[in-house]
């Protein structure tokens, strides 16, 4: 599949999990997990994040002091948001909506909609829109379907051993518990950091090369 090289973070609890009732994703951990998505976000010609953690974060998705701002790739089932969501009054970069299903959105004059499979999305992403690098911050629905098509090339995940989100339905880094990705994905850890002051780990891991 013709697709872009694609980076994804997330921040995790001691026990796993993304968020939880108490909990949204980008509140709870540390300042420097915070600067350490924006130096993410500095690297991508697109950024990739599903509607619901667009919606519950309300993010704008512009990287701050940038002068070429990433494309906003938002993925939905129909595409539905809300018309006074910030991302439609900040600067940034052109919006693209991904539906996957039959598109019942209102802002079609705002982004340009595609509608198809996430694979197909991926191959426009390349081939038509010329973008190299994408950088994926979630949610874990998200991540789970770029893993159902092994097209993670390299993970950043921020280990919060600070805090235990629990429940038995909170979200994981590859969404709600379930059934198993249809293949294992594999990878390689690259970085990994320790910080006492944080209570938190910070790791990269690459997609293992196969052997020949």
């Amino acid at each position: 599949m013709q697709r872009p090289w694609i980076s994804t973070n997330l921040a995790i609890s001691a026990d796993g999990k993304i968020s939880s009732r108490d909990h949204r994703p980008s509140d709870w951990t540390s300042e420097k997990d915070f600067q350490l998505l924006r130096k993410l976000r500095c690297g991508a010609d697109a950024l990739l994040v599903g509607r619901g953690t667009v919606d519950t974060d309300r993010m704008t998705m512009r990287v701050e002091d940038q002068e070429i701002q990433p494309l906003r790739c938002i993925v939905s089932r129909h595409g539905e948001m809300q018309d006074d969501h910030p991302i439609f009054s900040t600067g940034g970069g052109d919006i693209h909506m991904l539906a996957t299903e039959a598109y019942r959105g209102s802002q079609g004059d705002r982004l340009q909609v595609h509608e198809g499979s996430l694979a197909d999305f991926l191959k426009t992403l390349r081939e038509d829109l010329g973008v190299e690098h994408l950088h994926c911050e979630g949610g874990g629905q998200l991540i789970r379907a770029l893993a159902e098509l092994d097209a993670i090339d390299e993970f950043k995940l921020t280990w919060a051993g600070h805090t235990i989100l629990g429940g038995k339905d909170s979200p994981t880094a590859t969404g709600i518990p379930g059934e198993y990705l249809p293949q294992s994905c594999h990878y390689e850890i690259r970085e990994f950091e320790a910080d006492a002051d944080t209570g938190e780990c910070y790791l990269s891991f690459s997609r293992k090369q196969a052997q020949s």
